[in-house]
């Protein structure tokens, strides 16, 4: 009996887990919903402003012109008004935004887009739509308005200026997870932050917008990780508990983020 229990509970928590729809939400989105590799693309496009020390306006500009152009997606094919577009934002090397190779980098083409935003005078009293569309040039420049609520929620909440702004529902991990390559990861979006590893666990020295910006990065990120669990500024995110952030104890002025022990064979 106590064995038919045991399978019967695992049968549970396997059909549980499938029904599990891998999504990422963001305060005040309206219910315009990410998928994973979305959101992880968003984070990077807004990690890339805040490196840059831009206004998350910026990152919302850049969001709602991604999510237009390409659905959020580094696709590597163009449409017939624009054969060689390419990338996050759909840039033309015919037209100077730099080799096919390097508008298929995410980073790259990030900054490519916020170099070209920058030189717009007085682009964050714009609305989004016409920021986006002296930008881009797009044969439809009223496109871009239909994603405004949704780039305006999750620019925020990765920019740290909404905390416990984003939420991601996801199943178990099915790989272990490494505190070195979330690392690499973080480092390559936000830039150097002074770290440190517990065990399976990554100790980022942050606080403020900076942290939150961190954490929710974490978050956006956890599925591609491992990442299992993310504590900051007495939050904590926990991929198990599908409640959101949750009260936590966490050291003031760190960013903990926990990843995945290889799963039980």
């Amino acid at each position: 009996m106590v064995a038919g229990a045991i399978y019967t509970a695992v049968a549970f928590l396997q059909r549980s887990e499938t029904l599990i729809t891998e999504r990422c939400t963001a305060v005040g989105s309206g219910g315009d919903d990410l998928a994973t590799d979305q959101a992880a693309n968003a984070s990077l496009i807004t990690a890339v402003a805040v490196r840059r020390g831009l206004p998350a306006r910026a990152a919302s500009i850049a969001l709602a012109t991604s999510m237009q152009e390409s659905k959020l997606r580094n696709i590597g094919h163009g449409d017939q008004a624009g054969p060689d577009s390419r990338g996050l934002f759909q840039q033309r090397p015919s037209q100077g935004w730099g080799t096919t190779a390097q508008v298929m980098d995410p980073y790259h083409a990030s900054n490519a887009f916020y170099d070209a935003l920058v030189e717009i005078s007085g682009y964050q009293s714009l609305d989004i739509t016409d920021a986006a569309q002296q930008v881009q040039h797009s044969a439809y420049p009223g496109a871009y308005a239909q994603h405004e609520g949704m780039a305006r929620a999750f620019a925020s909440a990765l920019s740290g200026q909404t905390p416990a702004g984003l939420d991601c529902s996801l199943r178990s991990p099915d790989t272990a997870g490494d505190p070195a390559a979330v690392t690499a990861k973080l480092t390559a979006a936000l830039g150097d932050v002074p770290t440190s590893t517990d065990g399976r666990t990554l100790i980022v020295e942050a606080d403020g917008t900076q942290a939150w910006a961190i954490a929710q990065w974490a978050v956006a990120n956890a599925k591609a990780l491992s990442i299992t669990s993310v504590e900051v500024d007495g939050r904590a995110w926990n991929r198990q508990s599908r409640d959101g952030w949750q009260p936590a104890q966490v050291p003031a002025g760190q960013v903990r983020v926990t990843v995945a022990d290889a799963p039980a064979s």
